[in-house]
C-alpha cells in the first residue's frame, strides 16, 4: 500500500507520530535510525585516479609507444609533437570527467537549510538535515518542500512540481486518499515531494520519507549509471584495436622480408620501426580535439554551449531526439486558446475586432476581476500562470482589471479550494453585487442551475478537453445584498454558467519547421512528459510530430510492461505522457538496446538520471535546474529546440571532417607501406630513408590535415539519414578508397623510382612525388562528390593555404643547403620538379574521376 493511499486518520498510525509532532525523544531515536535528511554522496574517483584512467585508451599506449619509437630514431620533434598531443588529450579528459561528478553536488545543494516543524505540541524552526519520519512540516506560499510528506491539511494549497514530474502548472493538493495503484507522481494531489515549491496557500503534512529515501534521492541513486562512450569514442577506439594489429604485422613482415633479401639489419629494422610510426597517424587526436573545439565555439554562437567535447560529433549520430514538451516544445506560458460563450467559439486569433455579446462581455469580466494577479515593475504581471494567462486575454481585448473594479468594486473573497475546485470573487455593481465564480468546468456544470444552454457548454467542454485543453469554467449570479455570512454554502448556489476557457501552453512556431527538418535528417523526435496524454498529444499533433489517433504510452502502462515488451514497444510510440524519471530512464535504455543513438533534452530534477544515461543529454540554459546542466553534455541557452536540429547540422559536419582526415592520413601511409614492401618486388632498392618517411608522416598529415577540420558542411548534409550506430569509420567505401588510392600512390612513387633509377638525384625525386601526390589528394577528398574545380580552392582558405606552406618546407628540404645534408636530399633541376609535379597530379585527378563516376551513379 502507497502513502498516498491511506487515509489521514490512519498516517498516524503507520508513521507512529501524531497531530502535535514528536516529542524530542522520539526525534533522536529516529535520527539515529535513519540517518541526516541529506542526500548521500557516493564514492568518488580521487583526482590521481581521474588523471591515470586518461592512459588506458588503447590509441594513447600506441601513440606513446610512437613517442618512444621516434625518440630513439632520434626525431625529438616528433616525440615531443607526440607526447603534448597525449597530455592534451588526458587534460581534455580529465576535466570532463571532473564536471561530470559534480552532478551528485549540484543535487545535494537542492536541501533547503530550515523548515518548521511541530514537535511537542511547539513550531520550532529547524534545519531541515535533522528531520525525520514522523515528524509534522508546517508549509507556506513560498517554501521549499523539506522532504517527502503526506498531506493532511492543504488549504488552498499549490506546489510547483514541474523540476519534478514536468508539469507545466502547479499542481492542486488535497488530503483525501487515492485509491488508484501505480500513480504517476504527477498524479499524487495528496503529496508533497522534497525540493519542490509552495506557491500558494497553506498547508501541513507528515514526513514519509527523509534523504535518499526520498522521490529526489531515488533519482540521485540513478544518476550512478555508467557513462556511455559517443559513437567518435567507440570508432576511434575500434580504429586504434585495427591499427595496433596493422603496426605489429608491417614490423613483423618488412622485417624478414628484408632479411631474406639481404638488406642490413639495422636498417631494416630503422625501415620497419619508421614504416610502423608512419602507419599510426598521430595527428589524429589532434584533429579531432581541434575540429570539436571548432565545432562548440560555432555552436556556442548559436546558443548551443558544448561541456563534453566529443558530445559535438555525437549529435551527428543521433538516431531519437527525446524531449520534454514544457519550454523545450512549448513556450512555457499558459494561453487562453479560446473561449465558449454564446454558442460560438473564438480563437486567439478571432477576439480582436469582435462585436462581443453580453454574455461573452461577462466572461471577459470575470476573466479579468477573478483572479489574484498583481502588476509588478515594468507591467511585470505576476501570479498563478493559469490567472496570468486570463488576464492577459482579457487585457488584450480592453477589458483592464485596474477599470473594471473601478467599475465592479471587490468587496469579498471566497479562496479557491482543492475541495471546492473553484474561486469566488463579490464585486459591488450598481445598487447590487456580482457574484464570479471560476473553477473546474465539471464542478461548475453540475452547481449551475438548469437551462441557459447548459447542454451545448457539457458538449463544448468535452470538445476543448479532447483537445488537450485545460478547460475552466465561469459562472456568475447577481445579489440584491450580501447574506449575513459569506461562505460557499450561501454564495455558490444558483449560479449561471456564462462560459469556457481553454487553456494550454502553445508550442513554439519555430519548433515545428525544426521536427520536420528532423524527420527529412532520418531523426525520429519523441515527447516524454509528465503531463497529461490529451495535452501531449496536442502538442505533438500540432508540431507534426504525430497525426490523429497516434498511440501514447503512459508512465500506467510502462509500470505493467517488462524490458523485453518495452523494447519491442519503443519503436512504434513517439509520445509518452506521465512517466516518473525510472520510467524515461527505461525508455532511453529501451532506445540503445534497439541500437539507436538517443539525445535527450531536459530541464528538470526528474530529467538528470535520463540525460547522463543518454547518449547526448541536453538541458535547458534558462529553465534548466543545475542538476539537469551538470548531468548534460549540452546546454541549450535559448531552450529551443530549433537549436539542436543546428548542432545536429554541426555534429554531422564535425564527424565528416574527422572522417576525410582519416581517409587522407590513412591513404598515405598506405601509399608509403605499398612503395617501401613492393620495391623489391621490381629488384628496385629500398626507396626512402626513415627520416624521409617520418618527414612525409609528420608533415603530410600536420598541417594539411588538421586544415580539414575547416571544411564547410556538404549541401546535402540534412537530407541523409542518421549513420547506422555500428558503422565503421571506414564504411561508405572509404576503405576501399584507402586501398586503391594508397596503391595508385605507391605505384606512381615506384614507377618514378624506376625511371630515375641511374640518376643520383633519384630518392629526391620518390621522396617529391609522394609528398606532393598527397597534397594533391587532400583537395580532391575535400568533398566526396562534389568536384574541387566547382568548390574553389578558396572555399577552405586554411587547407590552401596549409598546402602552400607544406610544398614550400618540401621544396626548402630540397633545396636550401644546410638541409639536404639532414635529408639526404639532392637539388631538383626545373625540369626534374616539373615532371614531379605532373607523376603527382594523377592521384589528384583520379579521384577526380571517381567522385565523377559517384556523380553519374547517384543520377
Amino acid at each position: 500500500m502507497e502513502w498516498y493511499q491511506y487515509p489521514v486518520q490512519d498516517i498516524w498510525k503507520a508513521m507512529e507520530s501524531r497531530p502535535e509532532g514528536l516529542d524530542e525523544t522520539a526525534v533522536q531515536e529516529r535520527l539515529e535510525q535513519y540517518g541526516p535528511n541529506r542526500l548521500q554522496e557516493a564514492k568518488r574517483k580521487s583526482v590521481l585516479a581521474m588523471v591515470l584512467g586518461q592512459f588506458k585508451d588503447f590509441m594513447i599506449i600506441v601513440l606513446l609507444a610512437a613517442a618512444f619509437i621516434s625518440g630513439i630514431l632520434g626525431d625529438i620533434a616528433d616525440t615531443i609533437a607526440i607526447v603534448l598531443i597525449v597530455l592534451l588529450n588526458a587534460i581534455l579528459g580529465f576535466v570532463q570527467e571532473y564536471r561530470a561528478e559534480k552532478a551528485m553536488q549540484a543535487l545535494r545543494h537542492l536541501a533547503v537549510a530550515h523548515c518548521r516543524v511541530l514537535r511537542g505540541g511547539r513550531v520550532a524552526d529547524i534545519s531541515a538535515d535533522n528531520l525525520v519520519p514522523g515528524d509534522v512540516v508546517l508549509l507556506e506560499a513560498g517554501d521549499v518542500v523539506p522532504a517527502d510528506l503526506r498531506l493532511v491539511v492543504a488549504n488552498a494549497l499549490k506546489i510547483e512540481e514541474a523540476s519534478l514530474t514536468g508539469e507545466s502548472v502547479p499542481s492542486d493538493k488535497a488530503t483525501e486518499p487515492l485509491p488508484e495503484d501505480n500513480l504517476p507522481l504527477g498524479d499524487r494531489s495528496n503529496m508533497a515531494f522534497k525540493s519542490t515549491h509552495v506557491t500558494f496557500g497553506k498547508g501541513r503534512g507528515v514526513v514519509i520519507a527523509t534523504g535518499m529515501q526520498t522521490e529526489l534521492g531515488r533519482i540521485a541513486s540513478l544518476l550512478e549509471v555508467p557513462e556511455v562512450q559517443t559513437p567518435l569514442q567507440k570508432r576511434l577506439a575500434e580504429l586504434g584495436r585495427k591499427l595496433a594489429f596493422l603496426v605489429l604485422v608491417i614490423c613483423v613482415v618488412v622485417f624478414l622480408f628484408g632479411l631474406w633479401r639481404g638488406e642490413q639489419p639495422i636498417t631494416m629494422l630503422l625501415t620497419a620501426i619508421s614504416l610502423a610510426v608512419a602507419a599510426i597517424p598521430e595527428a589524429l587526436p589532434s584533429l579531432v580535439s581541434i575540429s570539436l573545439a571548432i565545432g562548440a565555439r560555432r555552436m556556442a554562437r548559436k546558443k548551443a554551449l558544448v561541456r563534453n567535447l566529443p558530445a559535438v560529433e555525437t549529435l551527428g549520430s543521433v538516431t531519437y531526439i527525446c524531449t520534454d514538451k514544457t519550454g523545450t516544445l512549448t513556450e512555457n506560458k499558459m494561453t487562453v486558446e479560446m473561449i465558449f460563450a454564446d454558442e460560438r467559439v473564438l480563437d486567439k486569433n478571432q477576439w480582436a475586432g469582435q462585436t462581443l455579446s453580453a454574455r461573452e462581455q461577462d466572461l471577459l469580466i470575470g476573466m479579468a476581476l477573478n483572479n489574484n494577479v498583481s502588476i509588478g515593475k515594468d507591467n511585470e504581471v505576476n501570479g498563478d500562470p493559469t490567472e496570468v494567462a486570463l488576464y492577459r486575454m482579457a487585457h488584450s481585448v480592453g477589458f483592464d482589471k485596474e477599470n473594471l473594479e473601478q467599475q465592479f468594486l471587490p468587496v469579498a473573497e471566497i479562496p479557491f479550494d482543492s475541495d471546492r475546485k473553484c474561486m469566488t470573487t463579490i464585486h459591488k455593481d450598481g445598487n447590487g453585487y456580482r457574484v464570479l465564480t471560476k473553477g473546474a468546468a465539471d464542478v461548475l456544470l453540475q452547481q449551475a442551475k438548469t437551462g441557459s444552454g447548459l447542454e451545448g457548454f457539457s458538449q463544448e467542454y468535452e470538445k476543448l478537453l479532447g483537445n488537450g485543453l485545460r478547460v475552466l469554467g465561469f459562472a456568475q449570479k447577481f445579489l440584491d445584498e450580501l447574506p449575513v455570512k459569506i461562505d460557499p454554502a450561501s454564495i455558490e448556489k444558483d449560479l449561471a454558467f456564462i462560459g469556457l476557457a481553454g487553456i494550454i501552453d502553445p508550442p513554439r512556431e519555430e519548433v515545428k519547421a525544426a521536427i520536420a527538418e528532423c524527420t527529412g535528417a532520418g531523426i525520429r523526435p519523441v515527447m516524454i512528459t509528465g503531463d497529461h496524454p490529451l495535452t501531449a498529444h496536442n502538442i505533438g499533433e500540432r508540431l507534426g510530430m504525430v497525426g490523429p489517433g497516434a498511440a501514447v504510452l503512459t508512465g500506467t502502462d510502462l509500470s505493467g510492461m517488462s524490458s523485453e515488451e518495452l523494447k519491442q514497444k519503443v519503436p512504434q510510440v513517439q509520445i509518452y505522457a506521465r512517466v516518473s524519471p525510472e520510467q524515461k530512464l527505461h525508455i532511453v535504455s529501451a532506445l540503445q538496446a534497439n541500437n539507436q543513438f538517443v539525445a535527450m533534452t531536459g530541464d528538470g530534477v526528474n530529467d538528470a538520471p535520463s540525460l547522463k544515461r543518454s547518449d547526448i543529454g541536453v538541458a535547458m540554459g534558462i529553465t534548466g535546474t543545475e542538476v539537469s546542466k551538470e548531468a548534460a553534455d549540452l546546454i541549450l541557452l535559448d531552450d529551443n529546440y530549433a537549436t539542436i536540429v543546428k548542432a545536429v547540422r554541426s555534429g554531422r559536419r564535425i564527424y565528416d571532417n574527422i572522417r576525410k582526415f582519416i581517409k587522407y592520413a590513412m591513404t598515405g601511409n598506405t601509399g608509403e607501406i605499398w612503395l617501401i614492401f613492393l620495391a623489391p618486388f621490381f629488384n628496385l632498392p629500398i626507396p626512402l630513408l626513415p627520416i624521409h618517411i617520418l618527414w612525409i608522416n609528420l608533415v603530410t598529415d600536420g598541417l594539411p590535415g588538421l586544415a580539414l577540420a575547416a571544411e564547410p558542411a556538404e549541401h546535402n548534409i540534412m537530407q541523409r539519414p542518421p549513420r547506422h550506430p555500428k558503422e565503421s569509420v571506414f564504411a561508405g567505401g572509404m576503405g576501399y578508397h584507402i586501398i586503391w588510392v594508397g596503391l595508385l600512390l605507391g605505384s606512381v612513387s615506384i614507377a618514378t623510382q624506376a625511371l630515375f633509377i641511374h640518376q643520383d638525384n633519384w630518392q629526391t625525386m620518390v621522396f617529391t612525388v609522394l609528398c606532393f601526390s598527397q597534397m594533391g589528394h587532400v583537395f580532391a577528398i575535400r568533398s566526396d562528390y562534389a568536384s574541387l574545380f566547382k568548390q574553389g580552392l578558396f572555399s577552405n582558405a586554411p587547407l590552401f593555404w596549409a598546402v602552400m606552406f607544406t610544398l614550400g618546407l618540401q621544396l626548402a628540404v630540397i633545396y636550401v643547403p644546410f638541409l639536404q645534408p639532414v635529408f639526404h636530399t639532392r637539388p631538383l633541376s626545373l625540369k626534374e620538379l616539373g615532371i614531379a609535379f605532373a607523376l603527382s597530379s594523377i592521384v589528384f585527378f583520379a579521384v577526380e574521376i571517381e567522385k565523377a563516376l559517384r556523380r553519374a551513379r547517384n543520377k
